[in-house]
């Protein structure tokens, strides 16, 4: 096992990475207020890991209850969110109860909200079970669900306890969704080290046959850059806005083809294509540089184009980003290999330029 920590003063906590985390009762019991816990789950989850968090909780004696979510991007609303707020007002949990969220970053982000909601606040864990949510949602505070009209635009700040990502459960992981996580994994290279990315380079077969040293150096490594980042900005006034590099293309493009039909990463793997071809268009990445950002994206099985929704349906989505200041969209983009840089002096021209030219029909 690797720990590293998310340096946030008292609400600062570690990162567990490693095999068999999910039978380590000692793991979760110290931040445990008292010995009552809810697990948040779903439905493909709970079949394969529940039974076994539920025995290493009762293990410590520790009540546990449980709550099986749909599963899939298109249940991550408010009726959905519901279904906790139901299942903790049935159960009378107290304001010392702690939420579990076992699960990918759907059912993690919807936790971490519910946790932040409840009673103005309750204690939460996170166990990552997806290649994405172990390197980038379970980490850094950030919850919520998603709105017809934007992504993730209603949610909170709200830290964890402590995050168990244990490798193993990525062994029940569809191909599809350990692509999704890589497009992570990707980014911070992109964004913060370019060493790490010529390691992605050379790795990229060892990562998607699960090759235990490779994946969790890869964990490691990416919870290491984030916690980085967000020890400095919590709440995304400056700096961690670099971590959303190809996020504002993407949410688009999960937006414009409804929730689901896309997966996060490979939305992401596209939106950094086409924030690295914008950066091209602005000078400072060459084009040897977006092909080798390409060939990366597509080893790891990722579209390295997006969607043709039209400019217009583009700009209409991206209008919605969190990032807007003053009326004005704002990018993440790459100064070079390694090195991010967030704008809002994208010209118009350049920007529809990017989005009429990465697409296909």
């Amino acid at each position: 096992m690797q720990t590293l920590s998310v340096n946030l003063g008292d609400r600062s906590y570690p990162i567990h990475i490693g095999s068999g985390l999910l039978s380590q009762a000692g793991l979760i019991l110290p931040h445990l207020a008292q010995k009552r816990v809810m697990v948040v789950t779903n439905t493909t989850v709970a079949p394969l890991y529940l039974a076994q968090l539920t025995a290493t909780l009762e293990s410590g004696g520790v009540k546990v209850a449980q709550v099986v979510l749909p599963d899939g991007e298109a249940y991550k609303n408010w009726e959905t969110l519901n279904l906790i707020f139901d299942a903790l007002l049935t159960d009378r949990a107290e304001r010392k109860t702690t939420l579990i969220a076992l699960g990918g970053g759907v059912v993690g982000d919807m936790t971490g909200f519910a946790a932040a909601s409840y009673q103005r606040g309750v204690p939460f864990i996170q166990i990552p079970t997806t290649l994405l949510s172990q390197v980038d949602s379970s980490v850094g505070g950030k919850t919520g669900i998603n709105h017809p009209l934007g992504k993730n635009m209603i949610g909170a700040f709200y830290q964890p306890k402590v995050v168990l990502a244990d490798t193993d459960t990525l062994k029940t992981l569809p191909p599809r969704e350990l692509s999704a996580g890589l497009a992570e994994v990707i980014k911070y290279g992109l964004i913060w080290d370019v060493e790490f990315l010529a390691w992605l380079e050379a790795s990229m077969e060892r990562l998607r046959a699960l090759d235990p040293a490779a994946i969790t150096h890869a964990i490691y490594r990416s919870c290491e850059i984030k916690a980085q980042v967000v020890g400095q900005d919590e709440r995304e006034g400056g700096i961690r806005a670099i971590l959303n590099l190809g996020h504002t293309f993407g949410h688009a493009i999960e937006t414009g083809m409804g929730y689901g039909n896309w997966l996060h990463g490979e939305a992401v793997a596209a939106g950094m294509v086409m924030a690295a071809q914008t950066s091209r268009r602005m000078g400072w990445l060459t084009e040897a540089d977006v092909a080798r950002t390409c060939a990366l994206i597509r080893a790891a099985g990722l579209p390295d184009v997006a969607p043709d929704l039209g400019v217009d349906t583009y700009l209409e989505y991206m209008g919605h980003d969190k990032k807007v200041e003053g009326g004005k969209m704002r990018f993440v983009l790459l100064k070079k290999l390694g090195e991010a840089v967030v704008t809002g002096d994208v010209p118009e021209a350049m920007l529809c330029d990017t989005l009429t030219h990465c697409v296909v029909t």
